[in-house]
């Protein structure tokens, strides 16, 4: 049997360990882009690969101002920016939601308690409930920073299964204060829906006894793998609920090998192995920032970024094969260019492939920009691609240099080494 275990509210979870005064009260946690990696004198940044997962960055700074009034949201001009990253149960009865700007979620809550990410202290937190599931599960798979899978086939007898998840959360509120809700089932697929049944704060194991009438009934976009495209498709033939689409094999498989997987993991009869090393296959850094126009600040934000990429791309010791620039502008409009190259990476030569993404993705000169993301991903140790020996004798010349950068960054911070650019 699997096991899903889930951190409810996670990141007010962490903020009622630190003030116990936030307990039964509407909390929520804001988040804004954190453009302070643009400052001059920007110091402290920092990057973890251990935990993250949504809505927690890689990149964020290593010593954190603790402020916890609304002012930390607040721009230049003194408008609120920023969104909801998480809610209390209590926050979320008046209509909060994930997502929602903070000024929305004010309106629909005026007592809400909006504190500000505190992203070491859920490193912290996540790393000790994984050390802790390991020395209770037989095999532990952490899936992001407060959700964590688990299989117990062998080691806990189906009857002794719902004491067993029940005692196991409430251990780890004592142990480490944090609420977690568990589910069971025979795949991690159907333990996940499980735990939404259990939440907040409880188990639920869904068996062969119970499986049809926790199943049958729930919408279909509340299966983990059907994304919009196949809701859409599925809303189509008139398909609403898994009961409906349980029953509806031939169809499902007439539309592709993933419409047929999705059947069979809502049906119990595809899983999917606990993998306690997972790798990760693209990384990637983003920031939203209030409106810009001028090119030459944004270029200077795009060295920012891709310093900060490059020296996680190194710290992954990946080469990655294909890159992509994302960019945001005002009016709603999006533009991205992307394309695939099979050399030796360094700061240099991804520094100039990022300037080069930029030029090429910048569609709409007159509109101010919002936003840009770049990622980089299909490192060779997953696409077994060759390089090239194009460039191979100038690159190989210049690895030595950018590891002793990357070793200057690691023990002295992101910030030591600056491109001229970014001045």
């Amino acid at each position: 049997m699997k096991i899903h275990i889930d951190i409810d509210c996670f990141f007010v979870s962490a903020a009622r360990i630190l003030d116990s005064s936030l307990e039964h009260k509407a909390v929520a946690i804001g988040g804004r882009s954190d453009t302070k990696i643009f400052e001059k004198d920007a110091r402290n940044q920092t990057v973890d690969f251990k935990n993250s997962g949504n809505f927690v960055p890689i990149f964020y700074k290593a010593y954190e101002k603790k402020d916890d009034t609304l002012q930390n949201f607040r721009d230049e001009k003194g408008q609120l920016r920023g969104v909801i990253t998480t809610s209390s149960y209590e926050a979320r009865a008046y209509g909060v939601k994930t997502a929602m700007s903070i000024q929305e979620a004010l309106f629909l809550c005026p007592q809400l308690i909006v504190k500000s990410p505190n992203m070491s202290f859920y490193q912290e937190l996540s790393h000790k409930l994984h050390l802790f599931l390991m020395k209770h599960i037989p095999l532990v798979e952490q899936a992001s920073i407060d959700e964590f899978y688990g299989d117990v086939s062998g080691w806990v007898s189906d009857k002794e299964l719902p004491s067993f998840i029940d005692e196991l959360r409430h251990n780890i509120k004592k142990e480490l204060k944090l609420p977690v809700s568990i589910g069971a089932a025979k795949t991690r697929y159907i333990a996940k829906m499980a735990t939404n049944y259990a939440k907040p704060f409880g188990s639920k194991v869904i068996d062969t006894y119970n499986f049809d009438e926790c199943i049958n009934p729930l919408k279909v976009e509340k299966f983990t793998g059907i994304g919009k495209k196949m809701q859409q498709r599925l809303h189509a033939v008139q398909i609403t609920t898994l009961g409906e689409l349980r029953k509806h094999k031939g169809m499902l498989y007439a539309m592709g090998p993933y419409a047929k997987e999705i059947y069979k993991r809502v049906n119990g009869e595809s899983d999917t192995p606990i993998n306690i090393h997972v790798r990760r296959k693209s990384i990637g850094i983003s920031r939203t920032f209030t409106p810009l126009y001028q090119r030459n600040e944004v270029l200077r934000r795009i060295h920012i970024l891709a310093r900060h990429l490059s020296f996680a791309v190194s710290k992954l010791r990946v080469i990655p094969t294909s890159f992509q620039m994302h960019i945001g502008y005002e009016m709603q409009q999006k533009s991205h260019f992307s394309f695939s190259q099979a050399e030796l990476f360094y700061e240099k030569k991804f520094h100039d492939i990022c300037v080069e993404m930029f030029h090429k993705a910048d569609k709409y000169k007159r509109l101010h920009i919002i936003r840009i993301s770049i990622h980089c991903g299909h490192f060779t140790r997953d696409s077994k691609r060759e390089l090239s020996l194009l460039n191979f004798n100038e690159d190989i010349k210049m690895l030595p240099l950018n590891q002793l950068s990357q070793q200057l960054r690691a023990k002295y911070g992101l910030d030591i080494l600056k491109w001229g650019g970014e001045l």
